[in-house]
């Protein structure tokens, strides 16, 4: 079988089935409403705005973003991006140092053929209200050629941009200049690797530790001054997973879907001390312990579900992304 299949499996297996649960009730989760948000392919918690949480579809009929009342799930602005050209696959969503949103023109489903991609910037509206913000435009290139990408974060102390590519094997952080310049292309250099077929990435809000995420599971890395220690693995919604964000207070790790009236789920941020509902009883599960030190509830028939799912579905939700 190949190594992809094997890793996907592996991730099937102790990813989705680990804890900690899910908790989806309050201010814990929410239901996105907007009908013009079908593809929600990124998620960022903005500062300014306790509660409101930025999205986007990853191909819409123009450059906007959603601010989304995470109480509700309604939309309550839609910032429509003036002085770029026409975005092609955004995928992904991150807000820096001074409140500044960066957005990840990344994706490439031609399979890594585009000569460059886009990261757009703008400064988070101080005022929530349908307007038009004026974003900068950087061009984008790898130093080792290009790749289709659905993950960008920007570090919350230094303000560096990092991009993680989409590989079925796997794939590999690549760390952006100090500074991106709108004059010439950024070179983004590989730096790490990172065994997921990742989707979304986001870091928590003291900029120390890492969480990853794909379709059927997630890891998280202490950051490390910018040298990536895998620490563990995380649950995540079964299905066409696109995003992740930590909320403000760094406790809680929300994990968003595509699709019309798509979920957000909330579970403990990785690494803390374990929910209740993570800790409770485990019916006919059995727990197990993996070599990352992460408790394994896995049950028979769940099992078998998640990795029919994984082998039969996958792939193809790999695709349409």
């Amino acid at each position: 079988m190949r190594r992809s299949l094997a890793l996907l499996a592996a991730t099937l297996l102790t990813g989705v089935c680990a804890a900690p649960a899910l908790a989806v009730d309050g201010d814990e989760g929410f239901t996105i409403t907007d009908p013009r948000i079908t593809e929600s392919s990124g998620l960022a918690a903005s500062r300014l705005h306790p509660g409101v949480y930025w999205t986007h579809n990853d191909q819409d009929n123009g450059p906007y973003l959603y601010a989304v009342d995470g109480a509700t799930g309604r939309t309550v602005a839609r910032v429509s991006l003036a002085g770029i050209g026409t975005p092609r696959d955004v995928e992904a969503i991150s807000i820096g140092p001074d409140n500044r949103i960066y957005v990840g023109d990344i994706g490439d489903n031609l399979g890594g053929t585009w000569p460059y991609v886009w990261i757009y910037e703008l400064p988070e509206p101080a005022e929530l209200k349908d307007q038009t913000v004026e974003a900068k435009q950087y061009v984008v290139k790898y130093d080792d050629g290009p790749r289709d990408a659905e993950s960008m974060v920007v570090h919350p102390k230094t303000g560096r941009v990092y991009i993680i590519d989409k590989q079925e094997d796997g794939g590999h952080l690549y760390e952006g200049p100090a500074e991106l310049s709108t004059s010439g292309a950024n070179v983004f250099k590989r730096s790490a690797a990172v065994d997921l077929w990742a989707t979304d990435a986001a870091f928590s809000p003291d900029g120390e530790q890492l969480t990853v995420r794909g379709y059927l599971g997630g890891l998280y890395y202490d950051w490390n001054d910018g040298k990536p220690a895998r620490k563990g693995r995380i649950s995540v919604p079964l299905g066409q997973g696109e995003s992740v964000t930590y909320t403000v207070d760094g406790k809680k790790l929300l994990l968003g879907m595509e699709g019309a009236n798509s979920a957000v789920k909330a579970q403990d941020a990785p690494g803390g001390e374990p929910s209740a509902a993570a800790s409770g009883g485990g019916g006919a599960a059995a727990a197990s312990e993996d070599s990352d030190g992460t408790t394994l509830k896995v049950g028979g028939a769940a099992a078998v579900l998640v990795v029919l799912a994984g082998l039969f579905g996958l792939r193809r939700m790999g695709r349409r992304s």
